[in-house]
């Protein structure tokens, strides 16, 4: 299998020097990294050429790296059921960059880049209705970016007195916050009600 994807690569890297970064192989699997301004005409490329034929869109995701320049990662899985391969196709980009949509090419990922937009802010042009798709209208933040808080930012829930729904900033109270290391998780040399009888075994 590693001989067929590392032929694969080459040929993509020769094919197109000039959508193709680099690529790579690992578990069995190839990694492509593209140029943002090609991926478009990369995907098409990948669809139509014979010795390819990737015209299944598996997923579209996202990877948030806040310590780089280039914060995200957009990667692109695709399936080809003709060759029996899979590829990976791997973007990166700063946080105020905008990526071409493939729509045109995959239908199938208008939902998709809808989601990795919800979830980690990142824009596509030429997209047909890029709005959130899992988060609530007027939702603060990308939940799937590392710097988002866990609680969030709003509390949503419904109010039996105003018979609506309300929404209200995150409180959390201090004692939520107090940790008293004393379980055998954290290291503490503590015996927890109960654990004496494991013991006595």
């Amino acid at each position: 299998m590693t001989a067929v994807l590392q032929e694969l690569g080459e040929y993509l890297s020769l094919k197109r020097n000039d959508c193709v970064l680099s690529w790579s192989i690992a578990h069995d699997e190839l990694t492509v990294d593209v140029a943002p301004s090609n991926i478009e005409d990369f995907v098409e490329f990948l669809k139509s050429d014979q010795r390819c034929k990737f015209s299944t869109l598996v997923d579209i995701t996202g990877v948030d790296y806040p310590e780089r320049a280039k914060r995200f990662d957009v990667v692109y899985h695709f399936l080809s059921m003709y060759q029996n391969h899979r590829i990976r196709l791997r973007v990166s980009i700063r946080e105020e960059d905008m990526l071409p949509s493939i729509v045109n090419v995959h239908p199938s990922a208008n939902w998709f880049e809808r989601e990795v937009f919800d979830m980690f802010g990142i824009l596509f042009t030429n997209h047909p209705d890029l709005r959130r798709l899992l988060t609530d209208y007027g939702f603060r933040g990308y939940p799937l970016r590392k710097d988002f808080p866990t609680t969030g930012y709003v509390e949503v829930r419904y109010d039996e007195a105003e018979k609506r729904v309300v929404y209200e900033p995150v409180k959390l109270t201090q004692e939520y916050r107090q940790f008293d290391f004393m379980s055998p998780w954290e290291g503490a040399e503590y015996i927890l009600p109960g654990d004496e009888k494991e013991a006595a075994k």
